[in-house]
């Protein structure tokens, strides 16, 4: 059964048309994550324990979908970890990134270049860690997100589906020898942020650090955003990642009939990096 919340929430996220997605409250043990009509998760304060209070009749799918999806790269921002809404394949043993707000193409791109032999690391919640060389992706859960008219033109009939969860009309594809994944962490090379797809053709342009920023920061995962010394730490980790001069513009008709010529320009843009 779900928590009794004795204060109201002190954040919200909704969809576009409105629609209530989570809310979020302290407790006196941490935090609680309420996704209404599905599950409240419990956070303790660092991040590194979660439980799940599940309404009634949820599937264990949809339990590990939203926990894995949702919970998990909240609570890894408490643990001083930078998680970011985006997707990643890999190029010559190096990462690619893509960003962008639901339904820029993140997974679209993840699994296209799957399914042509550039391995994915994620279809979101990117985990980064810094080393002495630069940033490493951490690997993720090894399957993609996509909507119907999505896995028809890019999935073969032959990958396995995750079964369905409760909440979503998507699909999960599990990685196969046809959905290339890549397992290891690789060295991030160069971050993508997806355009509105406007162009007529595929565009890539570089940004600068200070556009790079502003783009980080609407698309990274952060539990709570009024605890200050959090947020210096998340400002501070976010703006040693921009100054980094790895960040680029990408946009491109939105037909899957683009998608060969965009992996072809990503993979000469970035072989120019490495």
């Amino acid at each position: 059964m779900q928590i009794q919340a004795d204060i109201g929430p002190f954040h919200e996220w909704a969809f576009p048309d409105g629609t209530l997605w989570t809310r979020f409250f302290h407790t006196d043990t941490g935090y609680l994550l309420r996704f209404p009509n599905l599950a409240d998760f419990s956070v303790s304060p660092d991040g590194h324990e979660v439980t799940a209070y599940p309404v009634p009749g949820l599937s264990q799918q949809t339990i590990e979908h939203l926990y894995q999806n949702q919970v998990l790269p909240l609570a890894l921002s408490r643990q001083f970890k930078l998680v970011l809404h985006a997707s990643a394949i890999e190029i010559e043993n190096f990462a690619m990134a893509f960003m962008g707000a639901s339904g820029h193409g993140k997974s679209t791109l993840a699994a296209h270049f799957s399914t042509c032999g550039n391995r994915f690391l994620t279809d979101d919640g990117l985990q980064l860690e810094k080393g002495e060389d630069g940033y490493l992706i951490q690997p993720s859960h090894p399957s993609i997100r996509l909507w119907e008219d999505s896995s028809a033109a890019l999935i073969p009939e032959t990958t396995a589906a995750a079964p369905a969860v409760d909440y979503t009309p998507k699909s999960r594809f599990l990685a196969d020898d046809e959905v290339a994944y890549c397992d290891e962490p690789r060295p991030l090379r160069a971050l993508y942020f997806l355009g509105e797809g406007s162009a007529n053709a595929v565009l890539i342009e570089p940004i600068s650090g200070r556009d790079a920023m502003i783009e980080l920061v609407k698309n990274c995962f952060l539990l709570d955003i009024e605890e200050r010394e959090m947020l210096m730490h998340h400002f501070g980790q976010l703006s040693e990642l921009a100054r980094i001069p790895m960040f680029f513009r990408l946009d491109y008709p939105r037909r899957y009939e683009w998608l060969p010529q965009v992996r072809n320009v990503v993979i000469r843009h970035a072989s120019e990096l490495l």
